[in-house]
């Protein structure tokens, strides 16, 4: 399930944004909800199941989480996890911890 699958959309038709409209040619600009992830503390992470994965040159999220998830899109699961949001705050020889089971994850994070 991506993130933002059960999120509220807005169609925003301010001015703001005529020089977007105007460019793509479109009535209206569609905005989603930012939705608020919880932060797991530490009991949350004692009660999660995760496995170790050393960083290496070339690790990618969206490999990772296709790996372990069968599927790309969690890929942010694994970096809002590790409270690393991009690959480039992590260095070859870092340790993240890879949520085991997606859904038990997605409910720790606070999505469903």
């Amino acid at each position: 399930m991506p993130r933002y699958k059960n999120t509220s959309k807005l169609a925003n038709d301010t001015d703001y944004y005529d020089f977007l409209m105007k460019k793509r040619n479109i009535k209206r600009v569609i905005q989603y909800e930012t939705p608020i992830l919880y932060n797991p503390d530490i009991i949350d992470r004692t009660l999660l199941k995760t496995t170790p994965h050393i960083w290496k040159y070339g690790d990618r999220y969206y490999n990772l989480a296709s790996q372990y998830y069968g599927s790309v899109t969690y890929w942010w699961v694994i970096a809002w996890y590790n409270g690393m949001p991009t690959e480039a705050h992590l260095r070859p020889g870092d340790v993240i911890e890879i949520p085991i089971n997606i859904e038990n994850a997605l409910k720790t994070l606070g999505v469903i």
